[in-house]
């Protein structure tokens, strides 16, 4: 009943599947149509999009599709700064932007909506992936009225979504994504969750860099692809090791992006436990019965991850919504 609430996009997707199942596909496609239109960011206007027909793929289809990828050719303005910042910043000055905008804000700790925006936007012009997409996302936690407002005013500009959801590492992604026949929105979905972009990061139980990859495992990946020499701090192989992995566990689950994915955050054995003891009918059913929480999470924030860069980035899709 609350559009606002942080299950709303789940109870109504969910609302569409129930009517499916009694046989109302009517009603269904119209739930379907609200859960995309109404929270079209989220994981369940994904899932809404397949019920829909949408060329969008499914979990047992998504790894074959290449999507077209068209990036905005132009920068907007920035929504705060002075105008010698703004004018440096669209122009692509980046380093200038960035040491005009130190001294300009002297007080980071009272930022406005529109400066914390500006914030986010500069830390990821420098590469800074990891805090810029945290300052944009943590807009959402404003509690006045006033700020929340001007929180959701920015939500409809394209911009905001374009710098919460980067695309950095392009060509390193699209190469090695394509002679591993994965869809490359899925390869920067993953990055986007498992590191923000940040190569150099690591993590408590030992995986390092863009794909988050455990040293044992990029040393029995290495052997597989002949990699003499390599580091995992280096993008170039990181991405490299990463899809490889990534495609071996879909080999592994007969392309079944879904439980591949799942096997990537949880492990292939735990993987083939739910397997054995839940029904595959229905996949979204079965993600609602992962037990781990971290890795039900996992699913569902990586294929959000994907729908929207798919809806941020392929001119078909976003046509299509649009329409």
């Amino acid at each position: 009943e609350n559009s606002r609430h942080s299950n709303a996009a789940k109870a109504s997707f969910w609302k569409g599947k129930w009517f499916q199942k009694q046989g109302n596909q009517q009603t269904a496609q119209t739930n379907f149509q609200q859960t995309l239109s109404q929270y079209s960011y989220s994981y369940y206007a994904w899932r809404s999009a397949v019920y829909l027909d949408l060329p969008v793929g499914d979990f047992t289809t998504v790894r074959q599709l290449n999507p077209e990828v068209e990036k905005p050719r132009s920068r907007p303005f920035l929504p705060a700064g002075s105008q010698t910042l703004r004018e440096l910043h669209r122009l692509g000055q980046d380093q200038m932007a960035w040491q005009l905008w130190q001294s300009e804000t002297v007080n980071k700790d009272s930022l406005s909506v529109a400066e914390q925006f500006t914030d986010g936007v500069l830390h990821i012009s420098q590469q800074k992936y990891l805090k810029g997409i945290n300052q944009i996302s943590s807009l959402r936690e404003r509690d006045n009225p006033e700020e929340v407002s001007q929180w959701q005013k920015l939500r409809q500009k394209p911009m905001y979504w374009h710098h919460l959801f980067p695309f950095p590492y392009y060509e390193i992604i699209q190469k090695w994504s394509q002679q591993r026949n994965l869809n490359p929105l899925l390869t920067i979905s993953l990055i986007r969750q498992e590191s923000r972009f940040e190569k150099d990061i690591g993590s408590v139980a030992g995986a390092q860099g863009l794909m988050q990859l455990i040293p044992s495992t990029a040393d029995w990946v290495a052997q597989q692809v002949n990699l003499q020499d390599y580091s995992l701090k280096d993008p170039e192989d990181n991405i490299n090791l990463g899809t490889w992995y990534l495609a071996h566990n879909h080999r592994r689950h007969d392309n079944n992006a879904m439980l591949a994915m799942a096997s990537y955050n949880a492990g292939y054995g735990n993987v083939m436990e739910w397997v054995d003891r839940y029904s595959k009918q229905d996949s979204d059913a079965f993600v609602q019965q992962i037990p781990f929480p971290e890795t039900k999470n996992y699913i569902e924030t990586v294929f959000g991850n994907y729908w929207n860069y798919l809806r941020l980035y392929n001119p078909k899709i976003q046509k299509r919504i649009e329409d």
